[in-house]
């Protein structure tokens, strides 16, 4: 493992204190999970190879569901893929009629990461990287530049969407090679999806279409095959917090939206997706619920249906759904230890039988959850680390007892109408009167 740089070390520590997973530095605190890890990594190399992958990661509030995803995009990053990910949230969502997944394209978009940028904001570079590729190859083969990103971008005339996609890029490289700022500004903000009206785009960059809730998909996959003419192997859409899916009020929001993941799941299982792959995660609730989550889709649930033989010790990871395992309480001491290591130096290392004495006061006070769902504990865990780094006075022993330590319920669902669904801005015409 590459040694721990300060930068690193600030943003686990900041991360973990506020209950958050630090965007790098994951090797450093990473634990268990070894054979989970092993299957993704085959998925990175089959997007990598020319193939599709989609896998739903399925865990309790806390359990790392998040953290375990960010691994996993580490991992496509340094495999060469291109990476969009983004957190659904009421005003984002896969499918919508109001803006919410373009919204949520957007956020994906701003989020694009390469591996030399890797906190995001890489969608300039990537664009940037195709023109300067397509400079190259038009020099080598003795041709004009513009002929090339014609050739380079003439098979995504055939795909949804692909003429004005194609258009876009075009656009921008006149703003390359114009030297007009403003044209190669306009361009991006087309690709993010941050044109809210088609008379603007077209204003400023002569196509007729933006990218809108309907298209969001067709979209991913234009970006898929666009990051491989850049130079990259692939591109890696990732989606957390899907159970803002299962909170929808609408049935009929709540429908078109698992009609959406249908159609990217049937895509992926189905080969029809090439160079691309998806992670989304959710609570158990979100997949398993008949009345609101995944399987109330009959479609869905035959297809992320668990494979009847694997059951008690036994594990198939091959399937779309990967639970995640609990972390057990041997886990729990190897990532507390490696968490005091990024923040204590080896003299001032808290002994071991410190941790024994914490893990112990938190079995005490909230069970198993102590080390199933770990969240809380991490954080109480830093928390002590850092008062006894400010008060050199101050003895281990003198703060665990008084240590508050609470079970991660995450959100409350219990408050949630299962049979809630009927009014909703999302339902047209429910009622209607003159």
């Amino acid at each position: 493992m590459s040694k721990l740089k300060l930068r690193e070390r600030d943003a686990i520590v900041q991360a973990l204190r506020a209950g958050v997973v630090p965007k790098i530095g994951l090797p450093h605190i990473q634990v268990g999970r070894v054979r989970e890890i092993e299957e993704l990594v085959k998925d990175m190399d089959r997007i990598a190879d020319g193939g599709a992958a989609i896998r739903f990661i399925i865990g309790d509030y806390g359990s790392g569901k998040t953290f375990f995803m960010n691994l996993i995009r580490l991992v496509a990053l340094e495999k060469g893929l291109v990476v969009m990910f983004a957190d659904l949230a009421p005003d984002r969502r896969i499918h919508a009629t109001g803006g919410q997944a373009r919204g949520l394209y957007a956020e994906m978009a701003r989020n694009l990461s390469t591996r030399s940028k890797p906190d995001g904001g890489a969608l300039a570079s990537v664009v940037e990287r195709f023109v300067s590729q397509a400079h190259q190859d038009a020099e080598q083969q003795d041709k004009p530049t513009g002929t090339v990103i014609r050739e380079k971008l003439a098979h995504f005339e055939e795909l949804t969407g692909g003429f004005e996609f194609a258009e876009v890029i075009r656009r921008y490289w006149e703003g390359h090679e114009n030297g007009d700022d403003d044209l190669k500004s306009a361009a991006l903000r087309w690709l993010r999806g941050e044109f809210a009206t088609r008379t603007d785009a077209r204003k400023v960059l002569g196509v007729r279409t933006i990218i809108e809730d309907a298209s969001v998909y067709d979209q991913l996959k234009l970006m898929s095959a666009f990051v491989r003419e850049a130079g990259y192997k692939g591109l890696l859409v990732g989606l957390d917090e899907m159970v803002n899916l299962y909170k929808l009020t609408s049935s009929q929001a709540r429908n078109a939206n698992y009609e959406q993941i249908l159609r990217i799941l049937n895509d992926v299982l189905q080969g029809s997706a090439e160079h691309l792959g998806f992670l989304m995660g959710g609570t158990p609730e979100f997949l398993m619920n008949t009345r609101r989550g995944l399987y109330s889709y009959e479609a869905l649930q035959s297809r992320l249906a668990e494979n009847s033989f694997a059951h008690g010790d036994l594990v198939d990871l091959s399937g779309p759904v990967v639970r995640l395992a609990n972390l057990t309480p041997e886990d729990l001491f190897v990532l507390l230890s490696n968490i005091r290591a990024v923040m204590q130096s080896e003299e001032q290392a808290l002994p071991d039988a410190a941790l024994e004495a914490f893990m112990a006061h938190c079995a005490d006070r909230i069970g198993e959850a102590y080390f199933r769902t770990p969240r809380n504990t991490v954080i109480a865990f830093v928390n002590l680390l850092a008062v006894l780094a400010q008060n050199a006075d101050v003895q281990w022993s003198d703060l665990i007892a008084s240590i508050e330590v609470r079970a991660d319920g995450g959100d409350d669902l219990r408050d949630i109408d299962e049979n809630s669904g009927a009014q909703s801005p999302e339902d047209d015409l429910v009622s209607f009167r003159l």
